[in-house]
């Protein structure tokens, strides 16, 4: 699942579009690779939308996301491309 999320990222081709700067990891951290210019101008652009980091990761808490909404999504989502 990982690798088809990173791989649709990478072949964005707008991200005023489909805004996938938002798009952190489990545990609240930015991507390091090059699709945003690096992690430092992912976390600029989250800030900018108000979104709070602690130690270098955004504050999963703070929005209540859990570790189980991360797999209730991970399910929704495996069944949705078995429905295709």
């Amino acid at each position: 699942m990982r690798r088809y999320v990173g791989n649709t990222l990478h072949k964005n081709p707008d991200n005023s579009f489909t805004p996938c700067h938002r798009v952190v990891n489990a545990k609240g951290f930015c991507s390091g690779s090059f699709s945003f210019g690096g992690p430092l101008v992912q976390q600029e652009k989250l800030e900018a939308e108000g979104v709070r980091f602690t130690q270098g990761h955004v504050d999963m808490e703070r929005f209540c996301i859990t570790e189980d909404d991360f797999e209730e999504m991970h399910l929704m989502l495996e069944n949705a491309l078995c429905e295709e």
